[in-house]
């Protein structure tokens, strides 16, 4: 598998809606970041899908390298 695009080496604050699910770009190519819009079709690249089981803020991984993905767990900060 190639490597992720690194769209921001820092994470994206976002917030959250209880039961909603949310697509989290994985390949670094979406135009829409921190969440998919379909820029990884033809490669092996899938989003990540997160279901929020509570409402509030969530830190998604930007450089798409963390080992929490969709979450931030401060990889960025090595690369």
């Amino acid at each position: 598998m190639s490597e992720p695009v690194i769209a921001q080496k820092g994470p994206f604050p976002v917030e959250v809606e209880a039961g909603k699910t949310y697509f989290w770009c994985a390949c670094g190519k979406s135009a829409k970041q921190p969440f998919c819009d379909g820029s990884h079709k033809g490669t092996d690249f899938r989003p990540i899908v997160h279901k929020a089981e509570t409402s509030g803020e969530v830190w998604f991984c930007g450089c798409k390298h963390s080992a929490d993905k969709p979450f931030c767990d401060g990889t960025h900060e090595t690369l």
